[in-house]
């Protein structure tokens, strides 16, 4: 189970700051060009639609069977769920402190910088604390067709038919799942 926790809190990481640029681009207040965010939606869009599992089969004709398939899935995932709600917190800030920094002569990083990101950062925590409890569902999910982590032990008591481990398996990762639900709930409490 610590494997399962452990690429889960590594591939939210380098999924949430992935998805950062996506966002950005992707909303109507940052983006360099109405072009640019039509595209970058479409992306966005795309890695939101493809389940991860599909994403793990992708990515095992690409790199072969094992935990990098699982971990490029889910990365994938993580950036298209969180892109798409970043986007939109990124949009719903009210621009009144965007418009002081542009009237000072603040550039555009500035202004992201100093009015945005301290705007969002509740609601972008929120969400990438949201974005770990799905990655390890979806880590578990994931380990059922190979990809590593607990979901490996769990198919593998369930093809033994070894239901007593299977049920024990299953139960660790419901009081992990409540575990990290709890500690992600006190840390939304201190951040918003």
């Amino acid at each position: 189970m610590l494997k399962t926790m452990n690429m889960a809190v590594v591939v939210v990481a380098f999924g949430v700051i992935l998805s950062l640029p996506f966002a950005l681009l992707a909303s109507s207040n940052t983006t360099p060009h109405p072009v640019v965010r039509t595209i970058t939606r479409l992306i966005i869009a795309t890695m939101r639609t493809i389940p991860d599992l599909i994403w793990a089969l992708i990515f095992v004709v690409a790199v072969g069977l094992g935990p990098l398939a699982g971990i490029l899935a889910i990365i994938i995932d993580t950036i298209g769920f969180c892109a798409r709600f970043f986007s939109e917190h990124v949009e719903e800030v009210k621009p009144g402190p965007a418009e002081a920094l542009t009237s000072t002569g603040a550039g555009r990083l500035s202004v992201i910088l100093g009015a945005i990101v301290p705007e969002t950062l509740a609601s972008i925590t929120a969400t990438s604390l949201y974005s770990v409890e799905k990655a390890i569902r979806s880590a578990v999910t994931l380990g059922l067709v190979g990809a590593g982590g607990i979901g490996v032990e769990l198919s593998t008591a369930m093809r033994l038919f070894n239901f007593d481990e299977a049920c024990a398996t299953i139960l660790v990762i419901l009081v992990v799942v409540i575990a990290f639900e709890q500690i992600s709930s006190f840390i939304r409490s201190k951040v918003i």
